[in-house]
């Protein structure tokens, strides 16, 4: 069985919108998108180490799919190897190599990938997939890396609708510019 695990990049106020580049999502009327840049480097190192050293598949939301394609099927990337599982009812095929759709009832087919051999499975960004699986209770470990900024507005990683959930802490650190990581797992 697999282990499915999410990623987050969020402001000290809860804010996962956008964190790396201004256009990235200004669904909503966003306007402070890239708001993590000024951390960027010493985080993506932890990141690195931290959560992208072991072996996993990709879980993406189709905006999130569109933008990592975008940004990485043209460059030699350790992404364009691994399988990507993208979450889609509006594409039927997908350029970038390694990648497969998932459509209709998203918290059975998740289920059933879950239920699979493989990696990992871990999600990036997706906000709206992200808080599908909370809903559905699909989520086995929450990576956080929380930025000393608070932006105000946007997207929540946590949203009405997400259950009471027990976490216990795997692993916490502090990057040099103060973005904390912290790793849990959640309890049954």
């Amino acid at each position: 069985m697999r282990k499915l695990a999410i990623l987050v990049f969020q402001s000290l106020d809860g804010v996962m919108q956008a964190p790396s580049i201004p256009e990235e999502d200004t669904s909503g009327g966003f306007t402070k998108g890239g708001w993590a840049r000024s951390h960027w480097d010493e985080v993506m190192e932890q990141v690195a180490l931290e959560a992208m050293s072991e072996p996993y598949d990709l879980l993406l939301g189709r905006k999130t799919y569109e933008l990592f394609s975008e940004h990485n099927s043209s460059v030699d990337s350790p992404l364009n190897d691994m399988t990507k599982y993208v979450i889609t009812n509006s594409l039927s095929e997908l350029d970038w190599q390694n990648s497969i759709v998932i459509s209709g009832n998203v918290a059975r087919e998740i289920s059933k990938l879950k239920a699979q051999d493989g990696p990992l499975l871990q999600v990036h960004g997706s906000w709206q997939l992200i808080q599908e699986l909370l809903k559905n209770d699909l989520v086995d470990e929450l990576r956080l890396w929380t930025f000393p900024v608070i932006i105000g507005s946007g997207k929540r990683l946590f949203t009405e609708g997400v259950a009471n959930k027990k976490l216990s802490l795997l692993k916490s650190e502090s990057s040099p510019n103060g973005a904390i990581m912290s790793i849990y797992r959640m309890l049954e």
